[in-house]
C-alpha cells in the first residue's frame, strides 16, 4: 500500500498537513497521531493494514491523544463513525473530581495558552542529532529510528540546522486537553454507535499526566464500562511493548487491527 498523495487543509492558524495512503475508490478511515507527533507515526503500519474494505461509514483510528480526539469524535458525531480503534489511547481523559474542578482545569488552560502566545521567543534552531537526542531523552518509549521516522516530517530545515513543526501552545499535555468525570463518561459512551477496539500497551501510558501514572484505576473503569454498555461491539487487548508500539512493533499492531476490521459486521446507523 504506497503513499498516494500529500495535502495540506488551509485552517484560520495555518495549514493542516494530510498523508493519504492506499487507493481512493475505498472509504476512507482517519489516523490522528499523537500529542506533538506526526503522521510519519503511521508509516510502518499502514502498509501492512489491509486496503479494500466495503465500509458504510466513516473510520477513525488514533494513537494516544489522536485516539481521544476520535473518541470525542465518535460521541458528537456517532452516526458518521462505523470503527473506532484506539492505539494505547482512551475515548476520553478521566478524572474522578473533574466536577468540583472544571473551572480551575480550563483557567489554567488559558492562562497557558495566553502565556505562550505572549511570548516573544524565537524558534530554536539545532542540529539534527541535537534535537534527536532531546527527543530521545524527553520519550524513553521512543527507539532512536521511530525518533528519526518522527523528525523527518516534524522539522523543518533552516540554514543553521532544523526546527520543530510545533504548536508550542500544546506544550505541556495536561494543559490541553478536557478531563471528564465518570459520570460524563458514562453518559458519553452510552452514545457510541460505533465498533471499537482498544489496544492497551502493558508497558505504555495510563494517565497523561505521569505524575498519575501508577494508577491504573481510571483505564479499568473505562473499560469495564466500554464493554457493559457496547457487550459484543467492544474488543480489549493488551499486547506487551511501549507506548509507541505500533511503530516498534507494527506486524503485531497490523495483526490485532486487522482481525478486528475483518471480522467486525457493518453496523446500521441510528440517526
Amino acid at each position: 500500500m504506497g503513499l498516494f498523495s500529500e495535502l495540506k487543509l488551509a485552517v484560520p492558524w495555518g495549514h493542516i498537513a494530510v498523508k493519504v495512503w492506499g487507493s481512493q475508490k475505498n472509504p476512507p478511515v482517519l489516523c490522528l497521531h499523537g500529542w506533538l507527533d506526526n503522521a510519519n507515526s503511521f508509516d510502518r503500519l499502514i502498509p501492512l493494514l489491509p486496503q479494500a474494505f466495503k465500509w458504510t461509514r466513516f473510520s477513525l483510528l488514533g494513537h494516544s491523544f489522536g485516539g481521544t480526539v476520535g473518541g470525542m469524535f465518535a460521541c458528537i458525531f456517532p452516526e458518521m463513525v462505523d470503527q473506532l480503534i484506539l492505539l494505547d489511547s482512551t475515548p476520553f481523559f478521566l478524572d474522578s473530581n473533574e466536577t468540583e474542578n472544571i473551572l480551575t482545569y480550563k483557567r489554567r488552560n488559558m492562562e497557558h495558552m495566553f502565556q505562550v502566545e505572549a511570548s516573544q521567543n524565537s524558534l530554536r534552531v539545532s542540529s539534527l542529532e541535537e534535537m534527536l537526542q532531546g527527543l530521545l531523552n524527553k520519550n524513553s518509549h521512543l527507539n532512536k529510528e521511530c525518533g528519526e521516522l518522527l523528525l523527518q516530517r516534524g522539522t523543518t530545515k533552516m540554514a543553521t540546522g532544523v526546527v520543530l513543526n510545533r504548536d508550542r501552545r500544546l506544550s505541556v499535555p495536561e494543559h490541553s486537553f478536557d478531563f471528564v468525570s465518570k459520570e460524563m463518561f458514562v453518559h458519553f459512551i452510552r452514545r457510541l454507535q460505533a465498533n471499537v477496539l482498544l489496544v492497551k500497551a502493558t508497558q505504555g501510558y495510563y494517565d497523561v499526566r505521569r505524575a498519575n501514572d501508577e494508577n491504573k484505576e481510571p483505564l479499568f473503569f473505562m473499560v469495564d464500562t466500554l464493554r457493559t454498555i457496547l457487550k459484543e461491539r467492544f474488543q480489549y487487548v493488551e499486547i506487551p511493548g511501549n507506548h509507541y508500539v505500533h511503530m516498534n512493533n507494527q506486524h503485531l499492531v497490523a495483526g490485532i487491527v486487522s482481525a478486528f476490521l475483518q471480522s467486525q459486521p457493518r453496523t446500521a446507523s441510528r440517526l
